[in-house]
């Protein structure tokens, strides 16, 4: 059973920094790829940074290039993901979602139904 649980949401002022992480227990998949995706109210999630397993591949929404970063760690027992996001603003305000595909070996789909496995989501608000 995959487990993504995220953390580091919060209220931010615009131009602020937060980090968000995905602490993910996959043991069993042996390669994947790893997303942050984010939401608001009556608009569709949308994809937003994603990174493969290793590090080696990453992809940023138009969106939030040059201000957020996607990287990765990993030990024996869990895989982190964590979302860098510099220069915020009120049009990032959105619940954030870690989610996590093994279905496309070293490609990072940036559409919601290609990943099998989400976390509960964490807030992030940055008031105009």
């Amino acid at each position: 059973q995959v487990q993504l649980v995220e953390s580091g949401g919060g209220l931010v002022q615009a131009g602020d920094s937060l980090r968000l992480s995905c602490a993910a227990s996959a043991g069993f998949i042996s390669t994947y790829s790893m997303a942050w995706f984010r939401q608001t109210p009556g608009k569709e999630r949308e994809f937003v940074a994603g990174i493969t397993w290793n590090g080696g591949r990453t992809n940023y929404a138009d969106a939030v290039k040059g201000r957020f970063t996607i990287s990765t760690s990993k030990d024996n027992t869990k895989s982190m993901v964590y979302l860098q996001m510099s220069s915020l603003k009120p049009e990032d305000t959105a619940v954030y979602y870690c989610a996590l595909t093994w279905r496309l070996p070293g490609a990072i789909p940036i559409w919601p139904n290609e990943y099998a496995y989400w976390g509960q989501g964490t807030q992030v608000t940055v008031p105009s």
